[in-house]
């Protein structure tokens, strides 16, 4: 299994989860009575329209992180479950990786993300 995050400071690849952000995460089904959950992060692929936004997330025994949040990949979006191995693993054009928004700011789910909201982030 792959180090938290992608760490390769001589190779150019991102953190994608920084142990600020695993202060900060709630386990998987701790916000399920929560109405409009807090994002704690963002996934993107910066060749193409797939971002990832998490909710919620824990260390599996097997050393992955399962994550819990909306999905989207420009034309539906979908809450589910994906893990951090999975996106490590995904490749784009010259070897480009999934990274993490940098300058993503407070946002929640409903209220930011919904199907009626009209804004792009």
């Amino acid at each position: 299994m792959s180090e938290v995050a992608q760490i390769d400071t001589k190779g150019g690849f991102m953190k994608l989860l920084t142990q600020a952000i695993i202060k900060k995460m709630p386990p998987l089904y701790s916000t399920d009575s929560t109405p409009d959950a807090k994002i704690v992060c963002k996934f993107f692929a910066p060749w193409s329209s797939w971002t990832w936004y998490v909710t919620e997330g824990q260390l599996e025994e097997d050393g992955d992180w399962l994550f819990f949040g909306l999905v989207v990949d420009g034309h539906e979006k979908e809450l589910g479950y994906f893990i951090m191995s999975e996106l490590e693993s995904v490749s784009g054009p010259g070897g480009l990786k999934i990274e993490r928004d940098l300058h993503f700011g407070n946002h929640r789910l409903l209220r930011d993300f919904t199907a009626s909201n009209k804004k792009e982030r």
